[in-house]
């Protein structure tokens, strides 16, 4: 009798380990507000037509697993080497810096990858936010990165070098699609901004 005992309390704190493990993210990194790793993100709901959404709330999102997304486009396009600013907290003040305020929003997955050398042109910024007005601040810091590395008449590029200036001028794209934004500077932006989109169409 006490074996069963035994056995049936075994197999209840097995069930109990397995049933808390189930909901466990995938290699996608969260991020709580501040950019900083936090816990798991909510299980994404299915799309809605816009139409059958409450006024004031925001639409649910397709559930796009953005790091993977990234693989993708490393694999498939050329790009300068890149290091990540979201990996963990020792890179949050270079965040900062390259994006000032997005530390400051709420996502549910982001990820930042700049250039390791600074006169290679490549970038990649990809996030999904937790609210439509997140996704629109994202977008305003991602479009004042460009403008801030292209200059204008008055102040030069932070890109410095004029070649640099010059692919972050016609290489650069911000895209969006309800709450996710991305970034993409390189060769290969257009070709990323096409399969961006289709993960959404």
């Amino acid at each position: 009798m006490k074996k069963n005992l035994s056995a049936l309390f075994l197999a209840l704190a097995l069930i109990l380990s397995l049933a808390a493990c189930g909901g466990s993210g995938g290699p996608v990194q969260d991020s709580a507000p501040g950019g900083a790793p936090g816990a798991d993100a909510p299980a994404p709901s299915a799309p809605v037509d816009p139409e059958d959404s409450v006024s004031g709330e925001d639409l649910p999102q397709a559930d796009v697993d953005l790091a993977a997304f990234y693989s993708t486009l490393r694999e498939e396009y050329t790009w300068p080497e890149l290091m990540s600013l979201t990996d963990d907290a020792s890179t949050a003040e270079l965040l900062d810096a390259y994006y000032p305020g997005l530390s400051e929003l709420s996502f549910k997955q982001c990820g930042v990858y700049i250039a390791a050398i600074s006169a290679a042109v490549g970038e990649i910024a990809l996030v999904e936010a937790e609210s439509a007005e997140d996704a629109r601040k994202a977008e305003e810091i991602f479009q004042a990165r460009i403008d801030y590395q292209v200059g204008d008449e008055s102040n030069p590029g932070g890109a410095w070098y004029p070649e640099t200036i010059e692919g972050w001028k016609d290489h650069s794209v911000v895209a969006s699609s309800g709450n996710y934004v991305m970034l993409a500077v390189g060769e290969a932006s257009g070709e990323a901004e096409e399969r961006f989109l289709q993960l959404f169409s």
